[in-house]
């Protein structure tokens, strides 16, 4: 199965005014427990930016108005599911993903966070937390990720 492609996805990191990053709690059970930034698939025809933005607003309720875009990512990012996950999610079309990521600033407050603004929702809850604590409380097979986007967007915030 390694032969497979990898997905097309975007990320958003959002920061508060008080320079801290949202994570949301996931929902699925495969995940529960685990706390991740807002990201999905890129859309056939879709630009990176659009899709991160979207993801954004989908998941958190957090619209274009809402955010300012500090940053792309310097590269694209890359990880493979476990050999337990391969097959069993994205219909068994994908090993893993390949992320386009993006760092932006919140011009909104807290009560504008809508988790039910998507059907079904990603998250049961979310937090604030200081950008060094991300690769901690993402699931493992995506914290060598996260690892690399603190180090990349933590002089920007």
């Amino acid at each position: 199965m390694t032969d497979l492609p990898y997905r097309p996805c975007a990320g958003f990191m959002l920061v508060n005014a008080e320079r801290r990053v949202f994570v949301g709690e996931r929902i699925d059970k495969r995940a529960h427990g685990f706390w991740q930034m807002p990201q999905g698939g890129i859309d056939p025809g879709e630009d990176p930016q659009t899709a991160a933005v979207r993801e954004l607003q989908e998941e958190t309720g957090v619209g274009p108005d809402m955010v300012e875009i500090v940053a792309p990512a310097s590269r694209t990012f890359k990880y493979d599911l476990p050999p337990e996950l391969l097959g069993r999610i994205w219909k068994g079309k994908y090993r893993g993903q390949e992320q386009h990521w993006y760092l932006g600033r919140f011009l909104g407050q807290d009560a504008d966070i809508n988790l039910a603004a998507h059907d079904p929702a990603e998250f049961q809850s979310f937090r604030w937390v200081g950008v060094h604590e991300l690769p901690e409380l993402i699931i493992p097979f995506k914290r060598a990720v996260y690892e690399e986007l603190v180090a990349e967007f933590a002089p920007l915030i």
